[in-house]
């Protein structure tokens, strides 16, 4: 293959009949060769573009299954708003009483309560009353020991399979990252778990499946679970449906962003500091500038 400007400087007439057939050829490869890599690129975005337009038409027929939760005024919500702890130390309860029968938390461990709802004797208390399977000992055998702060949250279930076993079939999803695993976070927690109600006309679900507007196709494997005075907070405070679904969306919340107040509290160290550097930067840009933004420009015109 000939570069084109090699060929521009060839006289067309000093070449010979065979080597015009050989330069024609060359060309005209390279030029399908182009004409490949075209095609190609083209069917390629032709089908990207298909791809991503039928994933957004699934996510919308998915949207239309269901009902999109409200957006509710959470305390956290706010720019230096932090987490309310007491909300997270009610909504361990209502998860340890209620939901712990069939979620799991994978990723949180006695200790993370430790500073945020619970004292270290009170975690260390919670973390005894559990008993961990642990071993093998000398003999190659499991066995049981009392909870500490680094064991985690012991499972409902030894596997998935048993779960799904207990559940008609359906397998309870872990709770560690839920918040951040469906579309409108503590919003959707709220509105489902006090979304429970009779089907609408038209709608049948069928037996040992619960109606929920807010999940997804509108048929729920987990029954309703919350109930006005079904347990007795610490703090007295009433233990109301929408009262438990808060403290327990907020505790969900929490296990997600374990760091959710640290957050904010290092974004408002680095806003003080940014702000006291500014400063200084602005202060050094006049310093450096201020000869050359104030010096006077003088045309004088040459001497005859």
């Amino acid at each position: 293959m000939f570069p084109a400007k090699m060929l521009a400087r060839v006289n067309p007439s000093r070449i010979s009949v065979p080597l015009k057939r050989t330069l024609s050829a060359s060309v005209a490869a390279d030029g399908t060769q182009k004409g490949r890599k075209v095609i190609f690129a083209v069917v390629t975005g032709a089908a990207a573009a298909c791809g991503i337009g039928l994933g957004i038409n699934m996510l919308r027929i998915e949207a239309d299954d269901q009902l999109h939760p409200p957006h509710y005024h959470w305390s956290h919500i706010g720019l230096l708003s932090s987490l309310d702890h007491a909300s997270i130390r009610r909504g361990y309860q209502v998860y340890k009483e209620v939901c712990s029968a069939c979620h799991s938390l994978n990723q949180i461990a006695f200790r993370n309560l430790v500073g945020v709802s619970h004292t270290e004797e009170e975690a260390k208390a919670l973390a005894e009353s559990v008993n961990i399977e642990d071993g093998p000992n000398e003999d190659g055998e499991m066995f049981q020991r009392p909870g500490k702060l680094s064991d985690y949250f012991p499972q409902p279930y030894k596997n998935d399979e048993e779960a799904r076993a207990a559940n008609n079939g359906a397998l309870p999803p872990d709770l560690s990252l839920m918040n951040r695993a469906r579309h409108g976070g503590e919003d959707y927690m709220f509105s489902l778990l006090t979304g429970y109600c009779d089907p609408p006309a038209g709608v049948t679900v069928r037996e040992g499946l619960s109606y929920n507007p807010y999940f997804t196709g509108g048929a729920i494997g987990m029954p309703q679970q919350l109930f006005d005075d079904m347990l007795e907070y610490e703090d007295g405070t009433p233990s109301t449906v929408s009262q438990m679904a808060k403290d327990v969306s907020v505790f969900i919340k929490w296990c997600t962003e374990p760091y959710f107040d640290d957050k904010k509290r290092l974004a408002m160290k680095s806003l003080l500091v940014l702000s006291f550097l500014t400063g200084i930067a602005w202060y050094y840009k006049r310093h450096k500038w201020s000869v050359l933004k104030t010096r006077k420009l003088a045309y004088k015109p040459p001497v005859k």
